[in-house]
This record gives C-alpha cells, structure tokens and sequence, in this order.
C-alpha cells in the first residue's frame, strides 16, 4: 500500500520536493530535542533514501506526512521494524512533525492510521512505541492513540551515548479483539 488517508492527513511515499523542508526540519534543533544533534542536509537526505529503501523492501515503514487541505509537508509517520541490537523486537509506531504542525492533533491522526494499518493490514500481534524518558509530549500522543506504557520494558538506548537521550520508555498496543471499540 502506497498511502493512507485520513480527513486531513494524506502519509505517502516520499517525493524529492519532500527533501527540503525534511532537512529543515532534521536541522531545527526544537525538532531534535529528544533526538540528537541536528543533522547536515546530506545526513536528512541520506535518512530519506534509507526510509525509502526500507519501504520498497517490506512494503511499510515511514511515510512522508502532508496536509490533504494545503498539500504542505508536515513531516513523517509509520511503522518501523525494530533495530536488531534493542533489547526488544516488534514493530514501532511513530511520527516527526515540523514545529508548525505542532499541537493539531496530527502526531494522533496519523498514529491512528499507522495502527490501524499495522494491525488490520499488516496482521500485526502487538504494536509498540518509544521515546526517550523527558519527551512527555510524544509520550501524551502513545496515550491518546490507546497504548499503555510497559515500565517493566523501559530501556537504555544501546545506539545512543550516556546522557539524558538514552533513557526510554516503551509503550505497548495489543491487537484489538475484533468487534471491541479501542480506547
């Protein structure tokens, strides 16, 4: 599947006008606050061909996130398979929006499609999220969208060094049991 709609949300493959502002975006350091350094445009460019060849290659991952009124790019959500190297395995949710799409309720939308896809497309058991310890805002979104944070399961970041970016929480989302309403 190529692209998910939602009533204001289209998540598509990514197109090469979608470079620029996602390197503006890698660059702005509120983006990266739970992230890292900001990042070079030949280092957002190179995460652009990684996503996409990981798209081609299962047929999911990350779509790029666009505004079905204006057609703006607002940044990315999907899914992710797991890095080999966590200390957990599984499918991961998320969503990067640039600051202007900030606080409209889009990271909600579209982790919504991402799980609905995943779990009546893609047939998933169990669907999880991550973010580092200090971003309570992605945190507030796993909650609205139904996911319930595993404590036992938080984590340090093997991949990123010692500091406040390496502690992590995990939160979880069990496939719905069909004809129940998901909270």
């Amino acid at each position: 599947m190529s692209e998910l709609r939602t009533a204001r949300l289209l998540l598509r493959r990514w197109r090469e006008s979608d470079l620029e502002p996602w390197a503006a975006m890698m660059a702005d350091p509120e983006v990266r606050e739970h992230l890292g350094e900001p990042l070079a445009r030949e280092q957002s460019d190179a995460v652009v061909a990684h996503m996409r060849a990981d798209f081609d290659r299962r047929g999911f991952g990350w779509w790029a996130l666009e505004s079905r009124e204006s057609g703006e790019f607002l940044g990315r959500a999907g899914l992710d398979v797991v890095d080999a190297g966590m200390p957990f395995a599984g499918v991961d949710v998320g969503w990067r929006l640039a600051r202007s799409a900030w606080g409209h309720g889009y990271a909600t939308e579209a982790g919504l499609a991402c799980l609905d896809f995943g779990f009546q497309t893609l047939g998933l058991p169990e669907i999880i999220a991550t973010t580092t310890l200090a971003n309570v805002r992605s945190q507030a979104v796993m909650r609205r969208i139904g996911m319930v944070r595993d404590p036992a399961a938080d984590f340090e970041d093997p991949s990123v060094p010692e500091g406040p970016l390496r502690r992590c929480v995990l939160y979880r989302s069990p496939r719905p049991v069909p004809g129940t309403i998901a909270s």
